[in-house]
């Protein structure tokens, strides 16, 4: 085992690791809508970026194939590289997408399936990026001691939850040393666009809230001027 791994025998917690396929499928229907779904990027583009994105993703599952069990420094920046490319790629389409709604490119039903292909993608590439980034990724989120781990960009309801009443209690971080996992993360990511805000889950640090904010202000825009072509159609 090299020096920059987290090996499987070196457990520091009593948690569970997290299941690799809940972020494989999200990371393969977002790819799927990105490279099937209306846009003015060229095929041959947007094929290229699915290419690469596929061909990480099959290397991070061939070295975690079910769980995510262990971590070394290039699968670390995978992950994270991974994620910032379809989250790139969307902001790209989202640029595009506004364009064309402002300018009346296209016809209704393509620029409404174009819209949704974005939105629906931005939920989870924010997802993916969330997951990645806070507390230091999701295997050191379950291997590593607590008063080790990274600061915390976010602080969900089961961080404060251990003075609650017992069944609220028990589920908690620090009675069952529960830690997020990809679903929270989706969960979040997906109130913070249809709310434009935080709901149950806080940013923490910088990083965090300027994320949150751009998902939120790219959600806002997209359906105000989906909104406002509608309008003008009807008009």
């Amino acid at each position: 085992m090299s020096k920059n791994e987290v090996g499987d025998d070196k457990r520091a917690r009593n948690v569970a690791p997290e299941h690799r396929w809940p972020a494989v499928i999200a990371t393969l229907i977002a790819l799927a809508a990105y490279a099937v779904l209306p846009s003015a990027v060229p095929l041959v583009e947007r094929y290229v970026v699915v290419g690469v994105c596929l061909l990480m993703l099959i290397v991070l599952i061939i070295y975690n194939p079910h769980h995510l069990t262990r971590e070394s420094r290039w699968s670390r920046r995978a992950e994270i590289a991974l994620s910032v490319l379809i989250l790139a790629a969307n902001q790209v389409a989202f640029v595009e997408t506004i364009v064309r709604l402002l300018n009346k490119h296209g016809n209704g039903s393509e620029l409404l399936l174009a819209s949704l292909q974005v939105w629906a993608t931005n939920v989870i590439a924010f997802a993916l990026v969330f997951w990645v980034l806070d507390r230091g990724g999701p295997v050191s989120r379950v291997k590593v001691a607590r008063h080790e781990l990274p600061l915390a960009d976010f602080r969900f309801p089961q961080d404060e939850d251990h003075d609650a009443i017992d069944e609220v209690a028990r589920g908690s971080s620090r009675q069952l040393d529960w830690v997020p996992n990809y679903i929270d993360y989706f969960y979040f990511s997906l109130a913070n666009s249809m709310a434009f805000s935080a709901t149950d889950t806080m940013p923490l640090t910088h990083r965090a809230k300027l994320l949150m904010a751009l998902e939120s202000f790219s959600g806002f825009v997209l359906l105000a001027l989906v909104i406002a072509r509608a309008v003008s159609l009807i008009g």
